[in-house]
């Protein structure tokens, strides 16, 4: 009997290659994966995930994540006790292989779906610097006109009304909005939630987390509240089966940009004028200046205030969480890792171009 039981769980490990044929098969097959899956298969399956997990006021992944390690090590320990160490490395085996498989299924091939850009109608090419100076110059207009409407404390920090989950309660006004342009970024789906240890998360450099398997958005409460909309939105992004980086950036900026509040309106373009500023700076260091000197009070406050608030904790583990989440974006059809985030400049000036 036990035999059986193990060879069962040896079988199990067959998931393995048939989900590595599988993302080979998407790889080259984006309208496909795009019409069966990201349009066909998932926005239903995903849906019902985020409702069924929404239910609950805390986050099912938080705890998932807490836990699963915690298992592992004590199962380790007992299987060294017992001697049973080949049969506890079989069932090891067989819970990756599922896990792996379910991660494809439930989201993974929407790593292998047609670019947003093409989604969009956007034509993505090599940008001019003079490009993205006129960029970065439209942005730091509309930021400072938005600046003067948001609302602040009295150390002039941005401090939108209500709790952080009334905040996260109300991203998904943005999408509505944006949904009658895009029907792609529509659905119903299960709220954002904040994180419970979102201060010890500050220390990963993670302002938030999509988990595939419960469909839950969740999002580090802690970091400044001119970033929490624009976060909340990019795990939204995810939600709605978006997964690359750079993409769910430019979608958070567009469901900000559309909401009806100046304040989440604000967050959305502060998001994408730090990376357009990032990506001018990098290119032209004399334009950089010269273009940040236009910023108004408020904005310059808010961009010196976020980056102090990270500089605090950064540190050894902030610098591991970057590789591991690097090598996680390289395994999963973006080449670029964790500088895939810069690409949303591109989209950025197809936006303006268009």
């Amino acid at each position: 009997m036990r035999n059986r039981k193990i060879l069962k769980r040896l079988k199990l490990a067959l998931l393995i290659p048939i989900g590595i044929i599988l993302v080979y098969f998407s790889s080259g097959n984006p309208a496909f994966v795009e019409r069966v899956y990201s349009n066909g298969i998932y926005p239903p399956l995903g849906s019902m995930l985020s409702k069924a997990f929404g239910i609950l006021p805390f986050s099912v992944a938080e705890f998932i994540v807490i836990l699963v390690p915690a298992a592992l090590i004590v199962n380790t320990v007992r299987s060294l006790i017992s001697k049973r160490l080949i049969e506890y490395l079989i069932n090891i085996l067989a819970i990756i292989s599922i896990v792996f498989f379910t991660f494809i299924g439930t989201w993974g091939l929407n790593y292998y779906r047609m670019p947003f850009a093409d989604i969009a109608g956007l034509e993505v090419h090599p940008a001019s610097v003079y490009e993205l100076e006129d960029l970065c110059r439209d942005l730091i207009e509309r930021a400072n006109i938005l600046r003067s409407s948001v609302s602040v404390d009295r150390s002039g920090n941005v401090d939108i009304p209500g709790s952080s989950r009334d905040i996260l309660n109300n991203c998904y006004k943005g999408y509505e909005a944006i949904s009658g342009i895009y029907p792609e970024l529509g659905g119903s789906y299960g709220q954002p939630k904040p994180v419970l240890l979102s201060e010890l998360m500050n220390y990963t450099g993670i302002c938030g987390v999509y988990f595939p398997f419960t469909g839950e958005a969740n999002v580090n409460i802690a970091i400044p509240e001119s970033t929490l909309p624009s976060t909340a939105s990019h795990e939204m992004a995810h939600q709605r089966g978006f997964s690359r980086e750079d993409e769910a950036n430019y979608i958070s900026y567009l469901a900000c940009s559309a909401h009806p509040d100046a304040n989440y309106k604000y967050s959305g373009i502060l998001l994408a004028l730090a990376h357009s500023m990032n990506a001018l700076r990098n290119a032209d260091k004399d334009s950089f200046i010269k273009l940040a000197e236009s910023y108004s009070e408020g904005v310059r406050h808010d961009l010196k205030s976020i980056k102090e608030f990270w500089a605090r904790y950064e540190g050894p583990v902030e610098r591991t969480t970057d590789r591991i989440n690097d090598t996680y974006l390289k395994a999963n059809n973006q080449k670029d890792g964790v500088r895939s985030y810069g690409r949303m400049v591109d989209l950025l000036i197809a936006e303006g171009k268009k």
